[in-house]
């Protein structure tokens, strides 16, 4: 056998491509902002975040964060501004 017909037999086929999921207006959003903090991240402009994220059948609430000792307190501030804006717009 040949080395280039050799080489051919070891070539194999790449997976089908997995289809894309259609995103409505609300996924469309969560992915752009959580976009968003990635880029500033990157870039070097974030040292701490909070996210809070609330299941698609509202049954589960789930939290994570990663920050620096000193930015705590800013971020439960924020966290509380949040929280009233939050509420205010539900009414």
């Amino acid at each position: 056998m040949s080395e280039i017909a050799a080489e051919s037999n070891r070539v194999i086929a790449f997976p089908q491509a997995v289809a894309a999921a259609p995103v409505d207006e609300n996924t469309a959003s969560m992915i752009e902002v959580l976009q968003e903090q990635l880029r500033l991240a990157r870039e070097g402009k974030l040292r701490s975040v909070a996210v809070v994220s609330v299941s698609s059948d509202g049954g589960a609430i789930g939290t994570q964060w990663s920050c620096t000792h000193g930015d705590i307190t800013s971020l439960i501030g924020k966290l509380t501004v949040l929280t009233h804006d939050m509420m205010a717009a539900r009414k």
